[in-house]
């Protein structure tokens, strides 16, 4: 079985000391690129699976690297941010970023967030009629969802909410997106809107709405839906 290709972005000599070897050693086959300009030739010869990519690089935002590959591509693109990056990691994800995570970070944390954006990329384009996260069924036919085998009611905005979430599983929406495409441009940045119906959803599907399983806050970012 050949082999997939992750190209990783990052002008830091220790984080691709320390990332190549891991990754060849989980079966991957690895380039590596320091500048914008490389990260974006080898991603359009080189045909990647996946990028995991820093924003901060020596010649340009790292941020116009996705802009370049979403024009030809829908590979899975993986974001490194600091801590402090937080207007910049969302700026990442409304541009088509699948996912983020923080440095520091575990090479066991990334490998998982690697797996998932490889698994849903390979999963087709269509999504099946009904999906499964954990104790909750999505059935996108009958237009519900069951808990624990029981239909639950949702109003028609906690129902699209939940599709948008589901569609993106386990990868992070970011509040602008769901704002965008539930309530309409004219509303992106009305985010209690967001979180009253994040808050009726996780009272109707959590067993304990305060200590949510499935429907998980990324603070000041967003929220993600995990199976």
């Amino acid at each position: 079985m050949m082999q997939q290709r992750i190209l990783v972005v990052d002008d830091e000599p220790q984080i691709q000391r320390f990332l190549k070897p891991a990754l060849l050693a989980a079966g991957f086959d690895v380039e590596t690129a320091a500048t914008a300009a490389d990260a974006k030739r080898l991603a359009a010869t080189r045909a990647p699976a996946l990028i995991v990519l820093d924003l901060g690089l020596p010649d340009g935002d790292g941020k116009t690297v996705i802009e370049t590959v979403r024009a030809f591509s829908a590979v899975p693109i993986i974001v490194l941010s600091a801590r402090d990056q937080e207007i910049e990691k969302i700026a990442a994800l409304d541009l088509g970023a699948n996912d983020y995570v923080e440095k520091p970070f575990g090479i066991g944390e990334l490998l998982a967030r690697i797996r998932v954006a490889l698994r849903q990329a390979g999963s087709g384009e269509a999504h099946p009629s009904q999906q499964r996260f954990g104790n909750l069924v999505l059935d996108l036919e009958l237009r519900h969802v069951l808990v624990d085998g029981v239909p639950v009611h949702l109003t028609p905005k906690e129902f699209d909410l939940f599709v948008l979430l589901a569609s993106h599983a386990n990868r992070v929406v970011t509040h602008r997106q769901a704002l965008t495409s539930i309530w309409g441009p004219a509303h992106q940045d009305d985010v209690q809107y967001l979180r009253v119906v994040i808050g009726q959803l996780r009272s109707k599907l959590e067993a304990d709405p305060k200590a949510p399983r499935h429907l998980v806050s990324e603070a000041g970012v967003g929220y993600r839906l995990m199976e």
